[in-house]
């Protein structure tokens, strides 16, 4: 039996996203900035997943803007925004993904804007009162760029009273929204952020195919030159079929939220009870049992001979899972964002995240490895 629990890394695709993708690899083949027929249904096609975007965010289509994943629009959200708002200062956490994070560093070593940042607890909550300080003391206009979800421990931030902090001092708000889009419903009308995102294949979705939301309330240049695709705002010629899998990942996702959800939170549950059933000097890690991503398990053993290449000895039994950030595996460091919130190095922290097509059965296996891996006869605790 194989088991996979790292869908916070990616997710299979979905048999119907293949379905709607398929007619676009194969005969609706036009580009999209083309006069002729062909060009014009492919192009219909995009306007189409642009307004089904919009439909479940709340939002106008022509602030939907097709990237390709991530970090392109993390980066496009906060170098432009830099430049668009002519901030001087940015605030985020250490606890941000790197595409998040690198790209603030950057924009600091080159006396674009100035790095700074909100202090997390040991639950990897960000400490909205000290968020609130720096918003008062720093000149405005001042950018943001906080995640709502975490990816490595599940922590969510409460994206509302964010934005509202936001507002009153007139700062610029990106929320890194990649791990909770299809997770969390969004209303843009009610939580006023200047830019969220989304990357399909967080949700059953392909990769290389994203978006990111720009309110019409700021104007940004683009961070791409060259056509004039996305209306100026993204040149290349268009990935048609991510778009169209895109756009159908979504509906999926949100059509069946509360079903995928309760299953999902059901899994969770059901995991979190066999762990602390059979493994006493288990810990969790992250804000588990409060504000948390429910597809997101972060779990610290003791670090001792048996839990030492743990997630190696998993693989083996064909039960795949992280220690982090799947884009940060070739890294010989260790998880800045464990590393943040004060897990030391007497833990073996290993991540274990959830979609709607995981099984009990393979929560079951999952335990039963752990179990041989780690045998009762040897205290962890």
């Amino acid at each position: 039996m194989r088991v996979y629990f790292d869908n916070a890394a990616t997710t299979p695709l979905a048999p119907e996203v293949i379905d709607a993708m398929l007619p676009f690899m194969q005969t609706h083949f036009g580009n999209p900035s083309a006069i002729h027929s062909f060009g014009r249904e492919t192009r219909a096609a995009i306007e189409k997943a642009r307004k089904t975007i919009a439909k479940y965010l709340n939002c106008s289509p022509g602030e939907i803007f097709f990237t390709s994943g991530g970090t392109e629009s993390s980066n496009f959200a906060i170098r432009r925004g830099v430049e668009a708002s002519g901030a001087k200062h940015i605030i985020t956490s250490p606890i941000e993904h790197h595409c998040v994070l690198h790209t603030v560093e950057e924009l600091d070593k080159s006396g674009k804007a100035k790095a700074h940042y909100v202090k997390v607890d040991s639950k990897g909550r960000f400490d909205l009162n000290h968020l609130e300080e720096m918003l008062k003391s720093l000149e405005a206009p001042v950018m943001v760029s906080l995640m709502h979800a975490n990816n490595e421990i599940g922590t969510m931030m409460d994206i509302d009273a964010v934005a509202d902090l936001c507002s009153r001092y007139n700062a610029i708000l990106h929320t890194d929204t990649v791990q909770s889009m299809c997770h969390h419903w969004f209303d843009l009308q009610k939580t006023k952020v200047s830019m969220l995102q989304g990357s399909g294949h967080k949700f059953h979705g392909p990769k290389g195919a994203g978006f990111i939301y720009i309110s019409s309330r700021i104007k940004l240049h683009p961070l791409l030159y060259g056509g004039a695709q996305e209306r100026n705002m993204r040149a290349g010629t268009e990935n048609v079929y991510g778009i169209i899998g895109l756009a159908k990942a979504m509906e999926l996702a949100y059509e069946h939220f509360d079903e995928n959800k309760n299953k999902i939170e059901s899994l969770r549950k059901y995991f979190m009870e066999q762990l602390k059933e059979n493994f006493p000097g288990l810990t969790f890690n992250g804000d588990y049992d409060g504000r948390y991503l429910f597809t997101v398990l972060n779990c610290a053993f003791p670090h001792n001979e048996k839990t030492e290449l743990l997630l190696f000895n998993l693989d083996v039994a064909g039960v795949a899972a992280s220690s982090g950030s799947a884009c940060s595996s070739g890294s010989d460091k260790g998880s800045h964002v464990l590393e943040a919130i004060g897990c030391g190095d007497d833990k073996v922290c290993i991540r274990f995240s959830f979609s709607d097509y995981n099984t009990t059965d393979e929560v079951d296996y999952a335990i039963s490895k752990l179990k041989e891996l780690i045998p009762q006869t040897v205290s962890i605790t």
